[in-house]
């Protein structure tokens, strides 16, 4: 199936073709079942539907999906001349059905609108398919946010992780800490004017992220990465004296300190406002590059956050230092740093933790794609360019060596936004290696190729040009 990103489990084609014009969308009684039946007649372009004409059924059927298949986004497809009958077991295993049917739909000879005939059965590798998202460095406006979930949700990504909180600003408005934003919601690296969501702004981000079935994890990284916060209290520093703003890409200089009176209320304050404000499952804590704390204080960091979190009855994400803390068990490692030992994940693996990938030699979507990318990211010799063959041919059960694989929960890509001061540049380091990164956490091991995927994102990029979306033109794909 030379136009489906990310390759299904299981795909068989067979003669013919199902016209859309006329085609009718007929779905079950719930409200949720009759959007998606609008949302797929928006996606196939669908017209009035004509009473003589074949039908895409939507049906909820637990028996949907490959043979074993358990994940409740599994989803089974067949269609024909005589219609089209896409069924699943929840509402969201129809939509990534649907987001299928999106990608078959094509023209043929004739010049109709068709979908092919073919049977699909299938089902993702993984549950979490992520992007995170750094808007601290660079502010992205709520638009901006909705056009990347619109990205996402075509390759059947389910979590976006944004990262809300860094030394060059805070992005988020909260009801007990006004200062973070009223003060540390101005400015980005360089001279932007850097900006913030509103509560009413989050939510409305997480809606329609919900509408498409992607979950949206809110980061407060601490307890580094923590000046915007100190620039706008005093309190939190020793001496009493706010920090400089800062603009600059250094990281690893700023710190909390836990003694401080203040620190603890404000860690109470800060995390118990995002988990209040968050409709999914999980808050993330950050807790990377602490280059100046002991591990006794550090530890104490991370349980206070894990506590407040868990008391409001999310689940936490921390990046790969925490594993360096006795973690409770359930909790969720988010691996990047693969120059690093792996000891402490294998670890907090055997304690009950969790592991999500994110190795940055090749998911950190900031990185130059190769040594002439005068815009990407460099981290010298020890880190190397990331081309789309990079982010794509890498196996996620030997990422860390030792960690039983059912210990995985996903793959999440990062993008940092240090040099990325716009939505042209967004998007021109997303793509193409997000769709590689979506195909990676989907699609079984043996049914994956590299010949194969550079044939298929190739046809992708026709409906990225068509929606005004810049991509790279990474070698090995031929994207004329």
């Amino acid at each position: 199936m030379s136009s489906l990103v990310p390759l299904p489990a299981h795909v068989r084609t067979a003669d013919g073709s199902l016209p859309l014009d006329g085609l009718s969308v007929v779905a079950g009684p719930s409200e949720e079942e009759q959007r998606l039946a609008a949302v797929a007649r928006h996606l196939l372009g669908l017209g009035a539907p004509a009473g003589d004409r074949p039908a895409l059924v939507l049906a909820l059927d637990d028996a949907a999906g490959p043979g074993g298949a358990a994940s409740p986004e599994r989803y089974s497809l067949e269609v024909s001349g005589a219609g089209a009958a896409l069924t699943a077991p929840t509402t969201e295993g129809l939509f990534r059905g649907i987001a299928t049917l999106a990608q078959l739909s094509t023209v043929d000879g004739e010049g109709r609108a068709v979908l092919p005939a073919v049977v699909v059965k299938d089902a993702p590798r993984y549950p979490w398919r992520g992007l995170s998202l750094d808007v601290a460095r660079h502010f992205f406006e709520p638009d901006v946010v909705e056009r990347v979930i619109d990205v996402m949700a075509r390759y059947k990504l389910s979590v976006l992780h944004l990262h809300l909180t860094d030394d060059q600003g805070w992005r988020l408005e909260l009801p007990s800490r006004r200062l973070l934003t009223e003060i540390s919601g101005k400015g980005e690296i360089g001279d932007g004017v850097g900006g913030f969501y509103t509560m009413d702004e989050f939510r409305r981000l997480q809606e329609y992220a919900a509408a498409r079935y992607v979950q949206v994890v809110p980061e407060f990284d601490m307890p580094g990465h923590t000046n915007a916060a100190t620039h706008a209290y005093g309190e939190l520093v020793p001496g009493g004296q706010p920090t400089d703003r800062f603009g600059g890409e250094e990281v690893g200089f700023s710190k909390l300190s836990f003694d401080l009176p203040e620190t603890e209320p404000f860690l109470r304050d800060v995390f118990g406002d995002i988990a209040a404000a968050t409709l999914g499952e999980y808050v993330h804590i950050g807790g990377d590059e602490v280059f100046t704390l002991g591990v006794e204080e550090y530890s104490r960091f991370v349980l206070l956050a894990h506590d407040v979190v868990t008391a409001a009855g999310k689940k936490v994400v921390g990046w790969q230092e925490i594993a360096e803390v006795e973690l409770p068990a359930d909790t969720v490692v988010q691996y990047w740093e693969t120059r690093k030992d792996t000891a402490p994940l294998r670890r907090a693996v055997a304690g009950g933790a969790k592991i999500l990938l994110s190795p940055a030699d090749r998911v950190y979507l900031d990185m130059k794609y190769d040594a002439d990318d005068a815009r990407g990211q460099d981290w010298g010799a020890s880190m190397p360019p990331i081309e789309l063959r990079d982010a794509y041919d890498w196996e996620p059960d030997a990422a860390v060596e030792g960690v039983d694989p059912d210990a995985v929960v996903g793959v999440e890509a990062a993008i940092w936004s240090e040099r990325i001061p716009d939505e042209h540049t967004l998007f021109m380091r997303l793509l193409p290696r997000l769709a590689a990164v979506a195909e990676v956490a989907w699609t079984p091991v043996d049914a994956r190729s590299w010949e194969g995927f550079a044939a298929r994102v190739a046809r992708e990029s026709t409906g990225w040009r068509d929606r005004g979306l810049t991509f790279h033109e990474s070698p090995g794909v031929d994207w004329a």
